[in-house]
């Protein structure tokens, strides 16, 4: 992995997500020199919203001075909701860490590359360990109105309580490390407040800021917070042989202040949206030989996001944590209920009947008359006294290989149509069953206005970009993770997935970077001892 340089790092990780924190801990207890780059900002529990109302805290929208850690983008074919801050994508997530169904690892856009469910079922359960898993032990209200469906349906058997990063002590108790022999920071127990989704602020959460981060840079990893790559160059201008010059510059200040840093080894972990981003520019000139394939493979869970709003007045939903349960509705299709906090209802003014239809014009016709049909019922869910405590969101997912292209574009990437049919919120699954669950819990189901009006699906699962393949015509990187074209140059987040697992994908983001970084030598035959594993 060489050259002969004076480098300020052995490893340059860009991301500080579910890839960059496996890469950062495995490769600094291997005795590596390791620098992560993240642009967000470190967080505190006291840092962290109380709602999602308070914007400057929740959102990222830097141009606008909201430093938060959530990040909403607009596509034409789809909208994406994703995590910025140190920990990535775990701040903002829901937790939930379930293996993906067999159809993943057998998908023939990888299955040829290597027997999947075989060769990640260690570094499954190596994640699950690493993030404090445990089964949801406390069932609330949108947790028993899906058991209820699922019966209904016929699905009893497939309906279970999740599996969740969340640390389930007493509440309000703080104790210390229970997770790696007392290496890690304190913890203290889960309030059930739905908010894992606005950030916790009970420390119960088990983001990777305090398990994966923690213990890297107890290894003496480093992390550059608030920062931003824009640059990544062979040294001698060779295929990275001699290693990289990474430039940045701060990512939260008008004034931009910038540097530069060499490394022997770069790993791009920005996720989905920032690694593709970064190295579709990149490729324009500073590493040109990043395969052609680069941006193409873009996956979505095939999501459906659907409101039901109770008109009970003695039901709350805004208790639990953000995801307790789920119920295998198909092979190929599981359903969800999602929560927020009591008062974030900052999703209140984009919603809108349900409604499905093959064009814009029939979808608002339907709007109109659902309208008239509903007028009290659809006035008594908008203005709700707290939208939050009153909604139960569901999501639906499937396990479907249409794809999408991210290519460069006038302000930034867009995406185009490579397989199959666009990525659509007009699922009829996903319909019946939200106004199935509706009549369950005394409700009305709506929708987001930019699905009814527009078509254009949102989801929180974007991946692909990078993937896999036997060569550069096929992928972007090989099974073990190195990128072709280039030495010394490893991609370990989300745009690496190339299969849609059609459940939420943290663990196997996770588990395929586990196995990476298992495949890089220890320095200089040294290996530190390991906090945990």
């Amino acid at each position: 992995m060489g050259g002969v340089q004076n480098y300020d790092y052995d490893f340059i990780i860009i991301g500080s997500g579910f890839g960059g924190s496996v890469s950062a801990l495995r490769l600094a207890q291997k005795g590596y020199k390791v620098l992560v780059i993240e642009k967000g900002k470190w967080f505190n529990a006291e840092d962290f919203p109380k709602s999602n109302w308070n914007l400057r805290r929740w959102l990222w929208a830097p141009l606008m001075k909201f430093h938060g850690f959530f990040k909403v983008t607009l596509f034409r074919h789809v909208t994406t909701l994703s995590g910025v801050g140190v920990g990535g994508g775990s701040l903002v997530y829901a937790n939930t860490l379930p293996i993906p169904k067999k159809t993943f690892f057998e998908s023939e856009t990888w299955a040829h590359l290597a027997d999947w469910e075989k060769e990640l079922s260690s570094f499954y359960q190596t994640a699950l360990k690493m993030m404090g898993t445990q089964r949801n032990p406390v069932l609330k209200t949108g947790d028993l109105a899906l058991k209820q469906l699922a019966e209904e349906i016929g699905q009893a058997d497939q309906y279970e309580p999740t599996d969740v990063a969340v640390y389930f002590g007493e509440p309000d108790v703080t104790v210390a490390d229970p997770y790696h022999g007392g290496e890690g920071p304190d913890r203290t127990g889960c309030t059930f407040c739905a908010g894992c989704m606005v950030g916790c602020r009970f420390n119960a959460k088990n983001s990777l800021d305090k398990n994966y981060l923690y213990l890297a840079q107890k290894q003496g990893a480093t992390i550059k917070a608030e920062t931003e790559v824009y640059d990544v160059l062979p040294i001698n201008g060779e295929n990275g042989k001699a290693g990289y010059r990474v430039k940045w510059r701060s990512s939260m200040k008008i004034v931009k202040k910038k540097g530069e840093l060499a490394a022997q080894n770069i790993i791009f972990a920005g996720g989905a949206l920032g690694t593709i981003k970064l190295l579709l520019k990149l490729k324009k000139k500073s590493l040109p030989h990043i395969s052609d394939r680069i941006g193409m493979g873009i996956r979505t869970n095939s999501e459906s996001l659907i409101g039901i709003t109770t008109f009970d007045k003695d039901t709350v939903f805004s208790e639990g944590v953000a995801i307790g349960s789920i119920v295998h509705t198909g092979n190929d299709s599981h359903l969800e209920p999602v929560r927020y906090p009591a008062g974030s209802g900052f999703w209140r003014p984009l919603m809108s009947p349900l409604v499905h239809g093959q064009n814009a014009f029939i979808r608002i016709l339907k709007v109109i008359a659902d309208y008239l049909r509903h007028p009290v019922d659809n006035l008594r869910a908008y203005f709700v006294s707290d939208w939050a405590k009153k909604t139960q969101i569901l999501m639906f997912m499937q396990t479907i290989n249409s794809t999408l292209r991210f290519s460069k574009g006038l302000f930034g990437m867009k995406t185009s149509i490579t397989k199959g049919e666009r990525p659509t919120s007009f699922i009829p699954e996903a319909k019946i069953l939200a106004n199935k669950y509706a009549k369950i819990v005394n409700g009305k189901a709506t929708a987001l206005i930019t699905e009814t009006l527009l078509g254009i699906p949102t989801t929180a699962h974007i991946l692909g970009g990078a993937t896999m393949g036997k060569d550069e015509s096929e992928g972007v990187i090989d099974k073990n993770n190195r990128v072709f074209g280039y030495e010394n140059m490893f991609i370990c987040d989300g745009s690496t997935l190339s299969a849609n697992p059609g459940v939420n994908p943290s663990l196997t983001i996770l588990a395929l970077s586990e196995r990476a970084m298992s495949k890089i030598p220890e320095k200089n035959g040294k290996l530190k001892p390991a906090m945990t594993n």
